[in-house]
């Protein structure tokens, strides 16, 4: 009976521990989110140095971008490795791309691979996109057209902007995939409008093309345009060249749609 009691009596105490930590890490958050860094950083070291992997990945991001602690890329690989080898996948990708980009560490694609396909595994969307960069370029990785477009598509239906513009380049090239402009053309779409400037000016060659969508010029000058608006050089050599094809009126047309157009966030827009 005694034995019993001191179970329960444990199990108690490990609930209001954990109570506590995730009311602790929560408070932390809560001041992360309003940029008030200090706060966030007394709540979550005394969590992460007791092992919290959340805590260690968010110090770990604290420390990648200078947040209320001197930059210290070391250090935030240090944290992201504490939580990666805990399982939590925003970390696992996070580690995957400092060994990528050789941030607070060599560059190791062969690590940067194995850390990218754990956190892609868990269905991380980021780490998905790109576990497929590495693949089809065949970095840590040997090339494989058909991985890249499956792990494309995983992170694309996700939401994420840069992967659905890379899978829909597989498809209008034909690689890892049955060339279809049809479906080249969508997932620039759902890329560019989401604002990402890459597939705002692919979709604009699609609509002057008529590559997988009828053609429509008017179209294809106002998402150029809102390319152009974020500096992207394909899209500055691309409006002369479909503004030629139009009338003023046309132009003005065109330039007022994308004066009217706002985004549709579903995922990361680098």
């Amino acid at each position: 009976m005694r034995k019993i009691r001191t179970i329960i009596l444990l199990l108690v105490m490990l609930f209001l521990y954990a109570t506590a930590a995730s009311a602790d890490f929560q408070t932390g958050m809560d001041a992360y989110e309003k940029g008030d860094f200090a706060t966030a950083l007394q709540e979550w070291r005394p969590l992460a140095e007791k092992g919290d992997p959340k805590a260690q990945y968010y110090l770990g991001q604290m420390y990648a971008h200078g947040r209320g602690v001197p930059q210290d890329l070391r250090e935030a690989m240090e944290r992201y490795r504490a939580a990666a080898k805990q399982g939590l996948a925003e970390a696992q990708s996070d580690l995957g791309h400092m060994y990528d980009a050789g941030q607070g560490v060599p560059q190791d694609p062969k690590q940067a691979f194995n850390w990218y396909l754990m956190a892609a595994r868990q269905g991380n969307a980021i780490a998905q996109a790109n576990l497929g960069v590495m693949y089809y370029q065949g970095r840590g990785v040997k090339k494989n057209d058909k991985e890249a477009a499956k792990w494309y598509r995983l992170a694309a239906e996700q939401g994420d902007a840069e992967a659905q513009v890379n899978l829909g380049t597989m498809y209008h090239k034909g690689e890892g995939v049955s060339k279809d402009d049809k479906q080249a053309a969508n997932w620039y779409r759902k890329a560019a409008e989401q604002g990402l400037a890459r597939g705002q000016v692919r979709l604009a060659a699609a609509y002057g093309d008529g590559a997988g969508i009828p053609q429509d010029n008017v179209q294809a000058y106002m998402w150029a345009t809102l390319a152009v608006a974020q500096n992207d050089q394909n899209a500055k050599e691309l409006l002369p060249l479909i503004a030629e094809r139009l009338t003023p009126e046309q132009i003005a047309e065109a330039e007022n749609l994308a004066k009217e157009w706002t985004p549709k966030k579903q995922g990361r827009i680098p």
